[in-house]
């Protein structure tokens, strides 16, 4: 028996500090945890740190496969920790939860939150110190209603608010609580009219004064009549003490916008005087004495009163603040900039509130408003997406299918948002006084790059975490050009997301499709040639690039892209719940929906690293996407209703179905799940050529049974390209069924067989035609030369993978002509599909059949091949 190991846990950011409250998760090998183990948590410099843990997924014999943790780092920690067997320290001021009837209390020992379990506002009040900082918490929605009139348009706005339907908690400490609301906005004019469903989480951690908040909005609205102007969070802030000590401050480009209701800058403002303004610009408290001051104190009382402040993040590129004394009055233009810090700051001399929206000019448009700044009370409200912007338009972008043209999937239209979803996060800090720059400086960097603990590379790697990849080696010639061919890759991605702007509150996080040589442009008009929408799995690729580097900007990318995919390409409730939208120019455009879009195999990665309960939720939600497909069967346009429920493909459909199953087994030991994959398998066994046969079934979500309906239906590319492989693995290290594994093998090595083997290993009756793209296979098939120690299949492995474009054609950018708007760099041949899947595949077979590769090839042998990229078209 082995030692219980040490675990190394370091900030996934190196050079920034790590503070405050931090969860995040560590994989085990089986065995090693059992869920009575007790775990410590020691900093680099050898003191404990108090700790909270739990079961985030299990092993089958019921050992600890994920465990998740809660700690509060001090304020300038060490950077790296020790994770070990051992009881937790414990917090010297633990998080308290009282529950009543009708509220619910959190004391942090250092602000005590009071929460509704009913009406409108979420938050009744936070107390720091004693006193109030905040007296009331809500959601607010706007919405657009656009009337055509024979006089023209007309545009009704109306105002909703949160209402409660329920609250529970999740967590109640002792290091952090988690309490969860559900609810809808409800219109303020009380008619009772209920709209948009929302979910949001509060994060409380012993000791803080911070709170973190997750929002979840639902749209479930009809996008030709209902269109949301706005939608946001606001916060009331008692204000107290002279005006000219109350204090407005907003993050811009790299500074701050800091003003007050009453600045102490008149046109006598000199000496004594210029510094008390500098005073107060710095949030420091200022004061006059009657007598000495008279003659300035009347130009302040005849100065102008600024009672309510905007910043607006118009675009990726552009915002603006704005102030205004009245409501009646004009809003005067303060300062503009770039790409401002997404946090604002509004409080007098007994404190204020700051909040911080993450990703805030990358989800434009956004904004922080700021109203009643000179009254006894002012609102913060961070606007998710602002009002001062054009409303959402949730409609299509044509009324026809362009199937193909353009590459979209059916012609049925479906192109409806009903039922998708979008995730904001929120920092809220209750502060006793005005916070000085570096201060607010630091809340900006903990709302936009929060503090996350990671284990490093290698322990990923030796748990077998998510399955088989490898870690970078460069102790050949041909391997380190490999190396720098995925990482090159990578870089071109990140620079294309800032370079063609894929940023918005719909959009960020997602890559586009294919490319456009002529235009320069990525298609983003071409119907299923646009966004990608998990298309070939891009997530995993990005996933199992920041599992073997262990680097902070991969992770932020594949945060991005998940936290996009699992939101707005995934129908959360109505007629599609469970399934996703094919890739389109809308993300949810596409008439194919799809149950592989939301499979829970794309998410889970970020959720075990980080145990965030949102993705749990999502996970959650697609366990019975099956039974979706019964009124949406997936081959509908091939297949006729018959005595089958309905019909899916092994890949991707069932492949999906396996992820959601096998995710549900391991966090809940929900057999149930279970024993519908072990179903699902045996009747994948008895089929005549097994994993070969099919790929199309008859099937029954309730039994789980797949109904043989041919040896050779459809093709095969599509069961591996979409994740299939990725979760097989992992499922088969859980089953430990050798039938299963030699079943994969078989499928990998069959794959690229020449013709006449095919033929004669099936007498005939599968087809060499079924076998599309052969890089897409080259993940399964490195493992079928693994598992069976098959030269002649792993050659054949890297012979493909080497002569793909992406090893031969030179990644070098090339500069565009003038039929785009502006210079930019481009790869022309590029297309997302086989970036994702050359990469995703070159990492397994890095790992499975790295002994096979060639230890060298000529420079000749890797030169720009024009024809390579054709044949790859």
């Amino acid at each position: 028996m082995t030692d219980f190991p040490v675990i190394s846990l370091r900030g996934l950011t190196l050079d920034k500090p790590l503070a405050g409250g931090i969860t995040w998760g560590v994989p085990w090998e089986e065995g090693v945890l059992q869920r009575s183990d007790s775990l410590t948590m020691i900093s680099g410099s050898g003191a404990a740190v108090p700790l909270q843990s739990w079961p985030a997924a299990y092993w089958p014999d019921g050992s600890v496969k994920w465990s998740a943790h809660a700690a509060v780092c001090p304020e300038a920690g060490a950077s790296d920790y020790r994770l070990s067997k051992g009881d937790p320290a414990q917090s010297a001021a633990p998080v308290s939860v009282v529950e009543t009837a009708y509220q619910i209390v959190v004391d942090t020992g250092r602000i005590v939150c009071t929460l509704n379990k009913q009406g409108a506002d979420l938050i009744a009040a936070i107390t720091c110190g004693g006193t109030e900082i905040c007296s009331g918490g809500r959601l607010v929605a706007v919405k657009e209603e656009q009337f055509i009139t024979s006089g023209g348009r007309t545009l009704k706005e109306t105002s909703f608010r949160s209402r409660i339907h329920s609250v529970k908690v999740e967590q109640s400490g002792p290091v952090r609580s988690v309490i969860k609301f559900d609810g809808r906005h409800a219109a303020s004019e009380g008619s009772g009219a209920e709209w948009l469903p929302f979910s949001l989480r509060l994060y409380f951690y012993a000791g803080e004064g911070r709170i973190k908040a997750v929002h979840t909005l639902f749209y479930d609205g009809n996008p030709h009549e209902d269109f949301i102007k706005g939608v946001g969070i606001a916060f009331t802030v008692p204000m107290r003490g002279s005006l000219y000590n109350r204090h407005v401050r907003f993050a811009g480009d790299d500074g701050f916008f800091t003003e007050s209701p009453k600045s102490l800058q008149t046109r006598r403002t000199k000496g004594r005087y210029s510094d008390l303004h500098t005073r107060q610009a710095d949030g420091g408290k200022v004061a006059f004495n009657r007598d000495e001051d008279s003659s300035f104190l009347s130009l302040l009382e005849e100065s102008a009163v600024w009672d309510d402040f905007k910043l607006v993040q118009e675009s990726s590129g552009q915002f603006r603040v704005s102030k205004r004394t009245k409501q009646e009055c004009c809003w005067l233009k303060a300062a503009s900039g770039r790409r401002a810090g997404g946090l604002g700051y509004v409080g007098g001399e007994g404190g204020g509130l700051a909040a911080g929206l993450r990703n805030f000019w990358q989800k434009h448009p956004a904004s922080i408003n700021i109203t009643g700044a000179a009254q006894n009370q002012a609102d913060l409200t961070v606007w998710f997406w602002s009002p001062d912007c054009q409303a959402m338009d949730m409609r299509h972008y044509d009324t026809l299918t362009h199937v193909e043209s353009a590459y979209e999937g059916a012609v049925e239209m479906r192109a409806t948002p009903y039922g998708v979803a979008n995730t904001s996060e929120i920092s809220i800090w209750c502060e006793p006084r005005t916070p000085d720059l570096d201060a607010l400086n630091e809340m900006v960097r903990r709302t936009q790059e929060p503090a996350l603990l990671v284990c490093e590379p290698e322990h990923y790697y030796k748990t077998r975490a998510f399955g088989y990849w490898s870690l970078p080696e460069r102790n050949t010639p041909v391997k380190a050009y490999l190396e720098d061919r995925l990482e090159g890759i990578i870089a071109f991605y990140q620079s294309e997301v800032e370079q063609r702007d894929w940023y918005g509150f719909w959009d960020y996080g997602d890559f586009m499709h294919s490319y456009d040589p002529v235009r320069h442009v990525w298609n983003y008009d071409l119907g299923g040639c646009a966004w990608q929408n998990t298309e070939l799995a891009p997530n995993m690729w990005l996933w199992y690039m920041f599992l073997r580097s262990g680097r902070a900007d991969i992770f932020r990318l594949a945060e991005a892209m998940t936290r996009h995919t699992s939101e707005v390409d995934v129908y959360h409730f109505g007629e599609y719940a469970g399934l996703g939208s094919r890739h389109n120019v809308v993300h949810w455009g596409c008439g194919c929906k799809e149950a592989r879009i939301g499979m829970a195999g794309l998410h889970r990665y970020y959720y075990y690293l980080t145990a965030d309960e949102r993705i749990g939720d999502i996970m959650d939600e697609v366990k019975d996407s099956d039974f979706t497909t019964v009124n949406i069967d997936p081959m509908r346009a091939y297949f006729p209703k018959d005595e089958h429920p309905t019909h899916i493909r092994v890949g991707p459909d069932w492949a999906a179905f396996s992820s959601n199953w096998m995710t549900r087994w391991e966090r809940f030991e929900d057999k149930v799940y279970r024993d519908k994959i072990l179903v699902g398998l045996d009747c994948i066994k008895r089929a005549r050529f097994r994993l070969l046969s099919g790929p199309t079934y008859g099937y029954d979500p309730t039994s789980g049974k797949l109904s043989p309906m041919g040896d050779d239906n459809w093709g095969r590319h599509l069961a591996i390209c979409m994740g299939g492989p990725q979760v097989w693995f992992e499922l088969a290290m859980m089953l430990r069924d050798p039938e299963w594994e030699d079943m994969l093998a078989e499928f990998g090595v069959f794959y690229n067989l020449p013709r006449e083997e095919k033929e004669k290993a099936t007498g005939g009756a599968i087809s060499h035609d079924s076998f599309h793209h052969p890089v897409l296979s080259t993940g399964i098939a490195a493992f079928g030369a693994y598992y069976k120690n098959d030269k002649r299949t792993a050659e054949l492995v890297w012979s493909i993978l080497l002569e793909n474009a992406y090893a031969r054609i030179n990644l070098q950018e090339e500069a565009a002509d003038r039929r785009y708007m502006a210079p930019l760099k481009e790869i022309p041949w590029i297309n997302t599909n086989e970036a994702a899947q050359w990469s995703l595949n070159t990492i397994i077979s890095l790992e499975l059949i790295g002994g096979f590769i060639p230890e060298r090839l000529e420079q000749d042998d890797l030169a720009a091949i024009p024809a390579a990229a054709e044949r790859q078209g």
